[in-house]
């Protein structure tokens, strides 16, 4: 853990596929996300578990899908409020409807920080 109480969790999409496995957040919450300087060109979006990962959902703010503009070496700050509540977490390459499988293995940075 950093001075500021931050928190990194490697997060995989392996070569030829397009979501990560599960991520345990537990009592933490999701604060950004640090791209790898390699990207196949695609956005995020999210899976989310409220019960361990027993139920898998479409994570959606108030009327729409949580996706994200995505590019190589970016940090992508998030609204930590929205993620309260989100026990797991997969990370998708493009969108439920449009996935985008990743030609070498990609490792995103979650930025977690536990809750206050």
């Amino acid at each position: 853990m950093l001075a500021i109480g931050i928190e990194t969790i490697n997060a995989l999409i392996a070569s030829g596929t397009s979501l990560t496995a599960a991520i345990p957040l537990g009592a933490k919450t999701l604060h950004g996300i640090a791209m790898p300087a390699a990207w196949d060109a695609a956005g995020l979006s999210f899976q989310v578990s409220a019960d361990g990962g027993n139920t898998w959902l479409e994570m959606q703010s108030i009327s729409a899908a949580v996706a994200v503009t995505a590019a190589a070496g970016e940090y992508i700050a998030l609204d930590p409020a929205i993620w309260r509540g989100v026990n797991m977490i997969k990370v998708r390459s493009g969108t439920s409807a449009s996935a985008v499988n990743q030609t070498a293995d990609r490792t995103l940075s979650l930025i977690v920080k536990p809750i206050a």
